[in-house]
This record gives C-alpha cells, structure tokens and sequence, in this order.
C-alpha cells in the first residue's frame, strides 16, 4: 500500500508529467476561450456561462494537486452540465422569451441590420451604373444621370463630372462607358449585379450626398430611413415620421406596422398565458390534451391485458407448442420499432395498403386510416397494441411464475372460480410487481413522439386550426411542429419550451402517483 502511494507520488512530481499537462490544459483553455469570443458574437450569454464553468472546473481539478481524486470523473462532470444541464437551464430561460421566427437575432445584431435600410427622399437624383475594381479590392462606379451627365464615384472621395478619354480614363464604347480606367478593371454586368459587398458601400465623401447602387441598374442618393433613439428605445422611419415603438421585441407602430427583423427578449409568462388561454391555440391544444391522456390509457390497458392473457395461457405446461408459439408471439418486440412502424404505414395506406386490399376483398369496404380522424386514432393504438404486447408478456410470464400454486390450490379447496380465482389472488398480486412497470409505460406513451410522428406526422390535420396540429398528436409532437415545422404561425421555440415545461410536471405528476398505486398494491398482496 505504502509502495502505491508512493508511485502516486512520484507520478504527481514528474516534471515531464507535469509540463504535459500544463500543455493540455493551455490547448484547452485556448479552445475554450476561442469558443467563448464566438458565441458572444452571436449572443449566446448562457452557453458561455456554461463554457466558462467548464473550463475553470477542469482547470481546478487538473492543476490542484488536492482535486487529483476527481480527475477519473472530470470528462463525465463536462458532458453532464453542457448536454443535460446546460439544455434543461436553456429550455427554462427560452420558454421566457420570444425567441422564434423573426425574434432570432439579439438586439444589438438586428439594430445594424435594421439601420442599413436606405429610401429615396423626394429630392434624390438616381443614375445607371459600371462597376470598376481595383487589384486591391476597391471599387469605382461610372454614373449616367438622366440628362446624360456622367461622373466618377469612389468611396471617400467626392462625386466628380467625368468624361470618356479625360486624364486617366479609357475611351467610350457604343453605350458611352469607358471601357477602362486608370488603376482598375471594368466588372462584368452580371458579376457586379450580384456583387454582395457593392449595396453596402457608399461612394462620396461622408456627411454630403454619398449614393449607392440601389439595383442592377440603378444607383441614387440614398439616406438611411431607420434611425434608432437610444434614449426612448424607439425607431423613427425618416421617410414618413413613423415612429416605431419596442414592443415585446418588435419595433411597431401603434397602428400595427412593424420593422424586421425582430430580437430576442424576455417576455415573462406570454407563452405559458397563451397556451391557456390564445383563441388561436385552445382549439387544437385541447383536443391534444384530450388525446394525449386517451392515448396512452387505452395503449397500457390493452398492451397489458393483451400480454397477461397471453403470459396465463402459457403458463399452462400442456399447452401444445407452446415453445414454438411463444417465438413467434415474441417477434414484434426483437423488430427495431422504427423498422415496424414503418411496415404498418405501409400495410394501413388507405389505397394500396394490403390490410385495406384484404379488407375490401371480404367486405367490401376498408377503413381510411390516414385521413379520417377517428380510423387514425386506431390505427395508432393497434400499432401501439402490436409493438407493446410482447414486454407485458415477458413480464407477466416472469411474475406468474413467482406466485406459490400453494395459494391456488387452497382457493380451488374453498371452491373458488377461475375468476374468482384471477381476480383476487392472480391479479393483486401481479400487480405488485408489475404496477410499477405499468406507470412506466404510461409515461413512456405520454410522450411516445416516435409512433406517432413516424406513423402519420400526428395528421390527418385539425382543419381551421392556425397551427400545423393533428387530430393523433400529443403534446411532444406538437411542440416539435411548433419548434422546428415552419406552420401558419412559423417556429416559436419559445411557446414549444413553454409546452415542454408543462409536460414535464404533467409527467412529473404521473410519476408521483407512481408511489401512492405501489403502496396500495402492496397492501392489497398482504389481504390475499
């Protein structure tokens, strides 16, 4: 032991050791501190908090003799805050803002982008324009005004008359351009029209009348028509007197025009108040709702009853091929889910599915499984039934074997049924070791975003509904439409983050009840 310890040691006071991990820990903080200037580019305030933790914790931990304990740990320390902490911390901070379609950006990155929008006031003169580049990436523009005047631009400098074949500058082609100019090279129409960096840059001397290109044919004495006022936290649109007021992360008038793009801002609790009470979302959310808690009732119930029935069958040791047919019956369950959600679409297409072919064969008729609301429903719980079945049975198979046949033989003495029998001595005590189970697989339906996504996208869809909602969705779906479907009311992470914090207590809530149905079943055992 003492020999352990002082190998220990004696790798701590490496010196080589050591400097290696100096090194390691510089390229680390390096890249960390890269990571960290780049997201505050982009505003992302809580991930550099958490970047920042990161990196001063692996520090502590690598350079403090003392932490050397929680260095086997630190990698896994890293991974938990930034992919399972960071990520639930973030969801709450979103679900308190407007951050969606049109709110992406910060304040201070849609501020430059909203004051780079430019107007033509009244008395603005307009001119067709040549581009020129110089070698070292400066531009020149050739101007034709409508009286066919014609001048040199470039930027900082001021707007001179010039004519074909004055000092510097080329002789005229059939259209009255020069075909050069001294120190640059004349740009192809096609190539300066789609030139990014030629709208942002203004030629002529600042603070007098600059112009820029306005489109492929067309240059003008452009002003800036957005101008912000720090002091009110207003816009003033200068071509009409317009002003603009911060509302909720949008510059709007009061008679309702807006400025885009907007920003990212809190909002305090609009989006938990709109998904109670916005007549635009209480329609669908309260079918979803509806849905969401029938769902995965009827799916535990028949799962459950469709595996116990089958566990008890089996459990008879003179069923016949019994081996043989418990393979097969365990077939949906070795069958990626994925893979079988997939074959049932296929086989309930309502036109060329084969359960429709057969059923049309027989009856006559077929049911519309993807288009009709109440056939879509079912045809989910039979999906469900079909992929949740084999786990009961396995289950119940295993907890049928733990109850004594000595219980059953004292209750056939007393000449109880085989109902009698199931019902209060089978099924109590079943349902102590499976009750547990049972609440897990509701939870697990509650927010089964696999099946019914993959299946039918939560369709047919709820007409009249202003979101992109489905008569089979539940509440993770609809939040995934919310957050990453562009709809009628575009991507709103914030609502979605909203909604995802109000199924986590509803999920929060079943579990709970989790401990008050284990207890009563236990008590109920310890009656039979």
């Amino acid at each position: 032991m003492g020999e352990l310890v002082a190998q220990k040691k004696s790798r701590q006071k490496n010196p080589l050791t050591q400097i290696i991990l100096l090194i390691l820990v510089g390229l680390f903080d390096v890249g960390a501190v890269w990571f960290i200037q780049n997201a505050w580019s982009h505003g992302f305030t809580q991930l550099i908090i958490i970047i920042g933790i990161i990196t001063v914790m692996l520090n502590l931990i690598f350079l403090i003799p003392k932490a050397y304990p929680f260095r086997w740990m630190a990698l896994g320390l890293s991974f938990l805050i930034l992919f399972v902490i960071y990520p639930i911390i973030f969801t709450v901070y979103v679900a308190f803002t407007n951050y969606g379609d049109g709110h992406l950006l910060t304040k201070e990155q849609a501020l430059p982008i909203i004051e780079k929008a430019t107007y033509l006031p009244e008395e603005g003169k307009s001119y067709s324009w040549t581009a020129f580049k110089a070698e070292s990436g400066d531009y020149a523009l050739w101007l034709i005004n409508d009286d066919g005047e014609t001048f040199l631009g470039k930027p900082g400098e001021e707007i001179v008359p010039a004519k074909p074949g004055d000092s510097g500058i080329g002789e005229a082609d059939s259209k009255g351009i020069p075909v050069s100019i001294e120190g640059y090279e004349r740009l192809n129409g096609l190539i300066a029209a789609t030139d990014k960096e030629l709208p942002n840059i203004k030629f002529g001397l600042e603070g007098d009348q600059t112009i820029q290109i306005r489109s492929p044919s067309e240059a003008a004495e452009l002003e800036t028509r957005y101008q912000y006022d720090e002091a009110t936290d207003t816009i003033v649109d200068q071509s009409n007197g317009d002003i603009y007021y911060n509302v909720d992360g949008t510059f709007s008038t009061r008679d309702g025009k807006t400025i885009k793009p907007g920003f990212r801002t809190v909002v305090g609790f609009k989006n938990f108040k709109d998904f109670t009470t916005s007549p635009a979302l209480r329609g669908p959310l309260v079918r979803i709702i509806i849905w969401n808690f029938i769902f995965p009732t009827i799916s535990v119930l028949s799962t459950f009853a469709l595996g116990l029935t089958i566990a008890i069958l089996f459990n008879d040791p003179d069923f016949p091929f019994k081996k043989l047919i418990q393979s097969l019956l365990i077939i949906p369950y070795t069958i990626p889910g994925l893979i079988s959600i997939i074959i049932w679409r296929g086989m309930m297409n309502s036109e060329f599915g084969v359960i429709n072919r057969i059923l049309d064969g027989l009856i006559g008729w077929a049911p519309h499984w993807t288009t009709e609301p109440i056939w879509a429903q079912i045809a989910i719980l039979i999906v469900n039934l079909w992929l949740g079945y084999p786990y009961f049975m396995l289950v119940a198979s295993g907890a049928l074997q733990s109850i004594p046949s000595d219980i059953y033989e004292a209750s056939m003495i007393d000449g109880a049924s085989g109902w009698q029998s199931f019902r209060r001595i089978t099924l109590p005590l079943l349902l102590v070791a499976v009750g547990p189970l049972l609440i897990a697989s509701y939870v697990f339906n509650f927010n089964n975003f696999n099946l019914i996504y993959l299946f039918i996208s939560g369709g047919p869809p709820i007409v009249g509904a202003s979101t992109q909602a489905g008569h089979t969705d539940i509440l993770i779906s609809y939040v995934y439409k919310l957050a990453f479907e562009s709809g009628g009311r575009g991507v709103q992470y914030g609502l979605a983050s909203a909604i995802s914090i109000i199924v986590f207590f509803i999920v929060g809530a079943i579990t709970l009840v989790q401990f008050r149905f284990t207890n009563m079943w236990e008590e109920v055992s310890e009656n039979v």
